[in-house]
């Protein structure tokens, strides 16, 4: 008699959360959009781009907080837009001081506007400078193993390298690098970046990652609505399989059906 692995619920620094999809809340057509998706995805994180979506800084505008209201959802502030340290540290501060002394926030310090690949120097120092002001770092990083583990020994409370570049749809093009900071990692390890369609989000999954954070894959798509659906069902499927533990692959083929006791 066999037994199915129990389960455990994602915990980042200290808080637990049913669901291992994060979603972003920009692209969409408008609030509703943003908050129906939401809905449909089943994600209780919500990252918002503190540089680009209004939170409480424009009084006389419509806010986020309106559509997910951080009585419902974890508001996870991130430093979309910054090229440096300084300018990621001072964004969080911001953050921090709008949302009433919130200290979970997300890290990302790009590289360039063409690529938006992680400046890793910049990341680095940033993220030392936060960790030591009490806030709880999730990083976006580099699929570098290397630069996964010092931003871990540094305090970081979940590493989120890319799966291919911000946007692209692309999908996951080096599981192997995946796979090793997963292996070294004892923080929750998620995906962020390139996911395009539901597919990628199951073998993110299915690599052992703890979750998948994503905004284009759904804003952008046909029915955000109907895809952050399937993103939710993807991320549960390929937990899943992580769990039962796939078939080795082969080389030759194995009949399905038993051939022991069979007539000659």
């Amino acid at each position: 008699m066999t037994t199915t692995p129990p389960d455990t619920q994602l915990t980042i620094a200290g808080k637990t959360y049913r669901s291992r999809l994060l979603v972003g809340s920009g692209k969409y057509r408008d609030l509703q959009q943003t908050r129906e998706a939401t809905d449909a995805s089943g994600a209780e994180i919500i990252t918002v781009a503190i540089r680009r979506v209004n939170i409480g800084q424009d009084p006389n505008a419509p806010s986020l907080l309106d559509a997910v209201p951080p009585s419902e959802f974890t508001i996870l502030p991130n430093t979309a837009g910054c090229y440096n340290a300084a300018d990621a540290v001072y964004t969080l501060q911001l953050a921090r001081e709008l949302l009433n002394g919130h200290k979970l926030v997300k890290l990302e310090v790009l590289g360039d506007e063409k690529t938006l690949f992680p400046n890793m120097p910049e990341t680095l120092k940033a993220a030392e400078t936060l960790v030591k002001d009490g806030f709880d770092v999730m990083v976006y990083c580099s699929d570098d193993p290397i630069q996964a583990r010092m931003l871990e020994e540094i305090g970081c409370v979940a590493v989120m390298p890319l799966a291919s570049l911000i946007g692209s749809g692309m999908g996951i093009l080096n599981p192997w690098n995946l796979s090793l900071i997963i292996e070294q990692a004892k923080v929750p390890v998620l995906v962020d970046a390139g996911v395009g369609t539901a597919s990628d989000a199951a073998i993110a999954m299915e690599l052992g990652c703890d979750g998948v954070l994503m905004n284009t894959a759904i804003a952008g798509a046909r029915d955000p609505i109907l895809m952050a659906r399937a993103m939710r069902l993807a991320v549960e499927a390929g937990r899943a399989a992580y769990l039962a533990g796939r078939i080795p692959k082969r080389f030759a083929a194995s009949p399905s059906s038993p051939v022991t006791g069979r007539p000659t």
